[in-house]
């Protein structure tokens, strides 16, 4: 008698605890690619039913359904996905009305909140490993990116770098303080090349040769549509910067260089071998 008792009380608190550490899961919707790389940390690959296009990594990623940019999603995409939680960040550009018809559906609408700094790719992955109950791996990543940006070595004599955004000849825009390229500059050791603005705004060739840039930093998608580092160097004033006479070019994938998310410490770590 004692015994069937202390089973079944043993199998009804092995039943809470799985309720518990599931309380959030569900069928998720991710419309940031950072937030879709933690939740695959996390081990929660196979609840996600969806992603945003910036959601490139991990691999497995590329079989799950496509709801769009955030920029552009449109909220029937997201909810015929049949989601129960749909998870931004308050660095989402995802329209006022999208977001509030989604938060009009019923579905769970959660807004992490993120900043490009090493305090604030710590924090998201921690605050989104608290909200799925995972959080022992979230401190997995969490150390393992410490790990990685611990190996940055320290630069004596930081050099000047120009971020610039490429769409073809016909799309360049610079990068400003304050961005998530300016502040993985930084954490490298460099400094941007432009200062007095934030964001982005148009390159103009008295620009590029005011700034002088050390090194010029694209995605590589962005040189790809210049035809390249030829392709480049034509552009006007490019080839009047000590970045454009050494051909000092660097490129990286763009949501592994902007996503200040778990591979932040490889990214910077990266972009710092590269630069030197």
């Amino acid at each position: 008698m004692r015994y069937g008792f202390i089973k079944r009380l043993s199998v009804f608190i092995l039943l809470a605890i799985y309720t518990i550490s599931n309380v959030n899961a569900g069928r998720i919707v991710s419309t940031n690619g950072t937030l879709s790389e933690i939740l695959v940390g996390l081990g929660l690959e196979k609840q996600i039913v969806g992603v945003d296009v910036t959601s490139t990594f991990p691999a497995p990623l590329d079989k799950i359904p496509k709801i769009g940019h955030n920029r552009t999603i449109a909220a029937e995409g997201i909810l015929s996905l049949n989601p129960d939680i749909i998870v931004y960040t308050n660095q989402s550009m995802i329209p006022p009305a999208v977001l509030k018809q989604l938060g009009s559906s019923g579905k769970k609408l959660v807004e992490f909140r993120h900043e490009y700094t090493k305090e604030g790719a710590i924090n998201l992955i921690r605050e989104v490993g608290a909200y799925f109950n995972t959080k022992p791996q979230a401190e997995k990543m969490v150390k393992a990116l410490e790990n990685d940006l611990a190996r940055i070595k320290a630069t004596k004599l930081p050099k000047k770098l120009l971020f610039i955004y490429a769409r073809g000849t016909g799309t360049l825009m610079v990068s400003g303080t304050g961005t998530s390229l300016d502040k993985m500059f930084l954490l490298t050791g460099h400094k941007n090349a432009v200062q007095g603005f934030t964001d982005f705004k148009p390159l103009t060739a008295e620009s590029l040769i005011t700034a002088n840039p050390d090194v010029l930093v694209l995605f590589s998608s962005g040189l790809e549509s210049l035809e390249g580092i030829e392709g480049l160097l034509k552009v006007p004033g490019i080839a009047n910067t000590n970045a454009g006479k050494n051909r000092k070019i660097v490129t990286m994938d763009g949501q592994f260089l902007t996503g200040f998310g778990p591979r932040l410490g490889k990214a910077a770590l990266e972009l710092s071998q590269k630069v030197n």
